[in-house]
């Protein structure tokens, strides 16, 4: 059986550095936001060439945290696209305000740039872009349209840990950057975990507030504020492996390069394009039978996986207020999506595997 991940196996090479510094750990016997999530704090901010990481408890708080942290006027609008994981959309209606969604280009599965102007409305006050699979946004016109209008631009990264534009990496293009570090991420903890990026002192010290029940100084809050610290254990395992995040991405780009090759035409692969360094978090080819296609593969003993099988305007938690929106190509990725292999604990072998029964459908 290759499956479609491992995460035993993916967390091997560090186990011995995890047991070392977990050691450590216990024997200190400080649990929450001391010098471990300081240390990672500094070293993410400095991979990316940010000024500050701020982290927090997962995911889905940091794009919560970030949103609040913009005070945007209540009920704002927030442009993002129309077939992203729906936690990008959870956040901007978390945070009081209303998301508006805008079609992908089908061929990266990213926003389409030349859709977000004309949904720009007077009420407009941020664009979220996600760098879905791990390949950036088309990040120079979003900027300009940004710009025109007056708008913050927050990046949605969970996907896209080290992903390059024009030699800029995911999370330095936005007024802040949110981060998942779930544990099948590129940069994955071994539990929940997350982080913001901003150059903004005053939003840095906005989002340590919110973090921590509002407060600075103990049992004195500043803010209504949340309970989401990352956790010291999480980031002692994170800055383990950021320091293999390179190797991590450029055996992930190995097995993605075989795919790209060797691959049939039957199959839509993902687009490269100069000027983009893709880091494949997903391997997301499209098919249209899809579920015929996933269902043969695991007959064969390969592992598939499809992200995601229901657009966000067709999800029930959403159906109230997205009622009879049509978001055409969103609904043809979805229908035709699925995920290959392409993990830490796949050989190249594996991959070779994988693509000889794909080409015997």
């Amino acid at each position: 059986m290759i499956p479609y991940e491992n995460l035993a196996k993916v967390n091997e090479p560090f186990h011995r550095e995890f047991e070392k510094r977990f050691s450590r750990f216990l024997q200190k016997g400080w649990y929450v936001l001391g010098a471990e999530v300081q240390r990672f704090e500094q070293a993410f901010a400095a991979y990316h060439g940010m000024q500050h990481c701020i982290g927090v408890a997962n995911g889905l708080d940091a794009l919560v945290l970030a949103l609040t942290a913009l005070n945007l006027p209540e009920r704002s609008e927030v442009i993002v696209p129309s077939n992203t994981y729906i936690a990008s959309i959870l956040a901007i209606l978390r945070s009081g305000h209303i998301p508006v969604l805008v079609e992908p280009d089908i061929r990266t599965c990213n926003i389409d740039p030349a859709l977000i102007e004309a949904a720009v409305t007077r009420n407009t006050r941020a664009i979220m872009v996600v760098h879905l699979y791990g390949k950036c946004c088309d990040m120079d016109p979003i900027e300009a349209i940004a710009e025109k209008h007056g708008l913050a631009i927050l990046e949605d990264c969970a996907q896209s840990h080290g992903a390059r534009y024009k030699d800029k990496v995911a999370g330095s293009f936005g007024i802040m950057s949110a981060f998942s570090f779930y544990p099948s991420k590129n940069l994955g903890a071994l539990g929940d975990a997350g982080a913001v990026l901003t150059n903004s002192d005053a939003l840095k010290t906005e989002l340590q507030l919110l973090r921590n029940y509002g407060s600075q100084k103990k049992y004195y809050n500043e803010r209504v504020g949340f309970n989401s610290r990352l956790d010291e254990l999480q980031a002692i395992f994170l800055q383990v492996k950021l320091a293999g995040l390179g190797q991590i991405n450029q055996h992930k780009r190995k097995l993605a390069g075989l795919y790209l090759s060797q691959l049939k035409s039957d199959f839509i692969v993902p687009v490269t394009e100069e000027g983009y360094e893709d880091v494949y978090h997903i391997f997301n080819i499209r098919h249209p039978e899809r579920d015929r296609l996933r269902s043969y593969l695991l007959e064969k003993g390969i592992g598939a996986e499809i992200h995601y099988p229901v657009p966000p305007h067709r999800q029930n938690a959403l159906k109230s207020l997205l009622q009879g929106a049509k978001f055409p190509i969103s609904e043809e990725i979805h229908a035709t999506t699925l995920s290959l292999p392409v993990s830490c604990c796949h050989s190249e072998a594996d991959i070779e595997r994988v693509i000889a029964v794909l080409n015997a459908f």
